[in-house]
């Protein structure tokens, strides 16, 4: 009885010392093996030298990996007919992975290889490969042997050009799954997780027998895991998660339960971002929570996303469906005024805790702006105002476009008095970011008066004058826009993003200048 009680007071004493040991495990996560920020570069494309400084700036930060998404902008030699008009030279992206390499950085490539392919497919060279004549964004994933040539020779110039053990191979929001009368068909057979693995798996094999680890997004994956199995064992997941709830596409334990890995990926510019309106306390809250919950939930890496547009776009057509011309339908302010997020996201990354943002948004105010006290009020209360967009002509909470001008103009007036002692031109982003939204809501005014019921032809000479006003103050706008990301965005790109954001209103003042 003795030795009974004895042994039953040493197993408890075990209990306790390894409950103490799990909590200091718990609060000694190990850190990120990789530490990582994606390029988006559809549009927006970056000069060399500003991936260059860029970069610099990522690893002062801390971080050791660079997602690059090029799109048309790789300069493949067998499909050169992908590249666009900012393509980067070969020796540009020698130089650059070189560059990177000695400041402790490593480039991952990423090609897309089911979804989001619109760029490639808009080429009659590979119009076969097509899901769909019309949505182009997708190849048919029945077509393996078609698809599995093309991106042998993508992926192994891929290879060839950098040294990174990694290949991101995309796969993400592949919306046309089983669309086609192949796939209709094959999904009846098998379901959509098995036509999606199937494929994949071909995708995957090729960059494991190039010598690469596969990573993917894991969204697909996740709503359709049936088949998850069948893929290489090599493939990481990423979990993208831009601030909605945990298991948002589906369950992640289940996956890592099978052995698979994952990486986490929280965003800086993503939807609802549009026109220039950013929703800055959405990004700020998706790294304070996001980062910690994949910490401990073994996530061996975390890959900050930044979004240029959303991937879907706008064409011109010839007739058979023919792409004359293609424009992106969701518009972001360059990555040169998110400065303050990366920072953020760099000590989130740092902090094994959760990351306290107001306070890291105050201290940056005051320390690396130089501002005051109040003028650090006026900063955040602009940071926290509320990013409305209208849609369909009329706000989606306000009472009135009306009222969301009384909201933010004087939110816009206090930021306009901040005086800043230090990286002037870093916050004047900020005032140029303020003074385009409200551009855009003066615009969406008029704009909403000339289809209003009461609209009458009359009307057209007060509009105009209107419209005249902002089309001058544009002009400011575009010289600023021009002048703070020269030399970061190409001269042709920041002319483009300048009329693009003004198409509307110039469609407007032409239809308008008929009735005068």
């Amino acid at each position: 009885m003795r030795f009974h009680f004895l042994y039953k007071t040493i197993f408890l004493l075990y209990l306790l010392v390894a409950s103490s040991c799990g909590v200091l495990a718990q609060n000694e996560q190990p850190d990120f093996k990789v530490k990582g920020f994606h390029l988006d570069l559809r549009i927006q494309v970056m000069t060399p030298a500003a991936l260059k400084a860029f970069a610099k700036e990522l690893a002062d930060l801390g971080m050791n990996t660079l997602v690059m998404e090029y799109e048309a902008t790789y300069p493949f030699k067998k499909h050169a007919t992908i590249t666009n008009e900012y393509s980067y030279t070969r020796e540009e992206i020698k130089e650059f992975i070189g560059y990177c390499k000695s400041i402790g950085i490593e480039v991952v490539p990423l090609q897309q290889s089911l979804g989001h392919l619109e760029y490639i497919l808009r080429n009659p060279r590979y119009s076969e490969l097509k899901e769909d004549r019309q949505d182009i964004s997708q190849v048919c994933p029945m077509k393996i042997e078609e698809s599995k040539e093309l991106f042998t020779e993508l992926f192994s110039d891929l290879a060839a050009m950098h040294d990174s053990d990694y290949i991101h191979i995309g796969g993400d929001e592949t919306r046309l799954l089983g669309h086609c009368p192949l796939c209709q068909k094959r999904v009846e057979e098998v379901g959509k997780s098995k036509l999606f693995v199937d494929y994949m798996s071909m995708i995957t094999q090729i960059v494991v027998d190039l010598g690469k680890k596969p990573v993917m997004w894991a969204d697909i994956i996740l709503k359709h895991p049936e088949a998850a199995e069948e893929l290489p064992k090599e493939t990481i997941f990423v979990d993208w998660n831009y601030g909605w709830k945990i298991n948002h596409f589906g369950d992640i334990p289940a996956l890592q339960d099978k052995g698979f890995s994952f990486w986490g990926s929280p965003a800086i510019r993503s939807h609802p971002d549009n026109w220039y309106v950013t929703d800055w306390k959405t990004h700020f809250k998706n790294q304070r929570d996001f980062i910690p919950y994949s910490r401990n939930a073994g996530y061996e890496g975390m890959v900050m996303t930044s979004w240029s547009t959303s991937g879907v776009y706008g064409f011109t057509w010839d007739v058979d469906y023919s792409v004359v011309d293609m424009v992106q339908l969701r518009n972001t302010y360059p990555l040169s005024g998110f400065r303050i997020l990366i920072a953020s996201y760099a000590e989130a990354l740092k902090t094994k805790d959760t990351l306290d943002t107001d306070r890291f948004i105050e201290n940056y105010a005051k320390t690396h702006f130089g501002l005051s006290t109040e003028d650090t009020r006026r900063f955040v209360t602009f940071l926290n105002s509320k990013p409305e967009l209208i849609v369909n002509g009329k706000p989606k909470e306000s009472e009135s476009i009306a009222a969301m001008i009384e909201y933010f103009d004087p939110i816009r007036d206090e930021l306009l008095k901040v005086e800043v002692k230090n990286h002037k031109d870093e916050f004047a982003h900020f005032k140029l970011m303020a003074d385009l939204r409200m551009h855009y809501l003066n615009f969406k005014q008029i704009e909403a008066a000339y289809n209003s019921e009461e609209y009458t032809s009359d009307q057209a000479p007060q509009l105009l004058n209107q419209l005249d006003v902002l089309l001058a103050e544009a002009n400011d706008l575009n010289e600023r826009f021009y002048s703070l990301n020269k030399d970061f965005l190409y001269d042709a790109e920041l002319k483009d993003q300048n009329a693009l954001r003004l198409q509307q209103v110039e469609v407007l003042y032409d239809r308008l200048s008929k009735l005068k």
